[in-house]
């Protein structure tokens, strides 16, 4: 009986995680075909590092604006009255977000000046919009994946989405070509002209994290100005070792991107360039970052509210072993064709953007072992350990802090991406080994490590032969009859799992 009711979970675990992860997946794939399209419109990646910057810092400074509310407001919903809960963290949330906004406006030259964006200080204005915005988003989202609402959830992020993508088309696409048709429109006069245009980037995220905030008004409507100073301490000692995991999080994630232009013994123009080029080689990853985003938004709130049932522990072991499986299918749907990105670019003559492709693998696989992490995560979440998550995610912060510099003036994009794989690496393992000491799960690890190892043996395979004998039909062929390979030895290892699913 509790094996049926682990698999029901499950099932309901997968089903939420495809609405969190639907509009995620359709702003990330979006996203993507924007960024897909730079090369189209910019033909030097060094013009495209500014933006790249600007979005490492946003990621950053998220982690200050929400300091940890939203993982705390899922810890106390299920033990503290959650009217009250909610009103004090939105109402504290609004007061922090005011005054960190404030903080940034005053100090924008200097920010522009440390960033090498002195010609650009409009964009720091931006992304003080944008990091407001979305903090005030934060926990009327995580209203709706407690109470079970994916649907409208996934409605406000996908009107966002809507909006940005939106803004961009017209004010980089249709309106330049229509002015340079008619070159004395009025409209002319009214159009704000922008040397690069990657600014539009920002106004149309800042529009769409406006238009988001719009839809969450019912959500915000409901907060009442009241704020226990009592219950927001208990809150802050639980959440402000998050802050520190959030903090070390983002810095191994973004750490290479911030630092890369200022690390290279390179000109300017050609660290901008490599940081282009960079950001690019991240962005190709982005299928496996969404599939993460996807199952953090869904799993956070279900691995709570699950933590009471006796077979949980068993339930997050087969959750960790299908999150692997889709992260490994990922994996190899990215690397085993990541040539036709290559031949795209080299179709339109953009050959300067394909610098670096042979990494993204190596980011890929990073990136599961992230995904990994944030599984293991949950023991020091339900433990109420966060420290020691802290303490992890610092040690991985210091081994990407060292790695990074030391790796990337040497071997560039290859020193960057080897800074991430050891951090992921380090912190899946360490989470691990101390999480079993603390809440022991049965997590398959010799099965998920051989669907690991598969993996990455399939794709080192795939490039020694294509190394060796170089054709288009051969590497499209080979790619396709591994993925098979791949595909048929987990429906043998996973059919008893599969067959009992099916009967719950």
């Amino acid at each position: 009986m509790q094996n049926i009711l682990a698999v029901s979970g499950i099932k309901k675990l997968a089903g939420q995680t495809l609405w969190y992860g639907l509009p995620g997946v359709t702003s990330r794939f979006l996203g993507y075909l924007m960024n897909l399209s730079l090369p189209l419109i910019f033909k030097e990646p060094a013009i495209t590092a500014d933006l790249t910057l600007v979005y490492a810092t946003v990621a950053f400074l998220n982690i200050i604006y929400t300091y940890g509310l939203e993982t705390a407001y899922f810890r106390f919903s299920t033990t503290e009255d959650r009217d009250r809960l909610y009103n004090t963290l939105s109402v504290a949330l609004l007061f922090s977000s005011l005054l960190f906004s404030a903080i940034l406006w005053s100090m924008q030259d200097q920010l522009a000046t440390w960033g090498r964006l002195d010609n650009h200080t409009e964009y720091i204005r931006w992304m003080i919009g944008i990091l407001g915005l979305d903090a005030l988003s934060t926990l009327a989202f995580a209203k709706l994946r407690q109470e079970d609402r994916p649907r409208r959830y996934a409605l406000a992020k996908m009107a966002s989405v809507f909006v940005n993508i939106v803004v961009v088309i017209v004010f980089i696409g249709i309106i330049p070509r229509y002015l340079q048709a008619h070159p004395q429109s009025p409209l002319g006069a009214l159009y704000p002209s922008h040397e690069s245009g990657i600014v539009w980037f920002l106004i149309g995220n800042f529009f769409g994290s406006l238009f988001s905030l719009l839809l969450l008004g019912k959500e915000w409507l409901s907060v009442r100005f009241y704020f226990d100073g009592a219950l927001f301490k208990k809150v802050m000692r639980y959440a402000w070792p998050l802050v520190l995991v959030g903090m070390g999080g983002i810095a191994n994630d973004m750490l290479s991107r911030l630092l890369y232009q200022f690390v290279v013994d390179l000109p300017v123009e050609e660290a901008k360039h490599q940081l282009g080029v960079f950001g690019n080689i991240v962005r190709l990853s982005i299928v496996i970052t969404i599939a993460i985003q996807a199952f953090r938004m869904a799993a956070e709130p279900f691995f709570f509210n699950r933590s009471q049932a006796a077979d949980a522990p068993q339930t997050y072991a087969r959750i960790m072993n299908y999150f692997v499986i889709v992260c490994c299918l990922l994996f190899l749907g990215l690397s085993l064709y990541l040539d036709l990105v290559k031949w795209f670019f080299e179709a339109i003559d953009r050959t300067r953007w394909t610098e670096g492709l042979d990494v993204v693998p190596l980011i890929a696989m990073a990136n599961i072992f992230l995904g990994i992490y944030y599984n293991l995560s949950i023991w020091y979440k339900l433990t109420n350990n966060n420290f020691i998550g802290a303490l992890i995610t610092i040690g991985g912060t210091v081994i990407t802090v060292i790695l990074t510099t030391s790796l990337i003036p040497a071997l560039g994009y290859l020193g960057a991406a080897l800074a991430s794989f050891c951090c992921y690496f380090f912190m899946m393992t360490s989470s691990y080994m101390i999480g079993q000491k603390h809440y022991p799960v049965p997590y398959p690890v010799k099965k998920i490590s051989f669907y690991l190892a598969l993996a990455a043996g399939l794709y080192i395979f795939h490039r020694w032969v294509i190394n060796s004998l170089e054709n288009p039909v051969l590497n499209m062929g080979l790619a396709t009859a591994l993925l098979a390979v791949f595909l048929y030895t987990v429906q043998r290892k996973e059919q008893f799992n599969w067959a009992r699913a099916k009967r719950a």
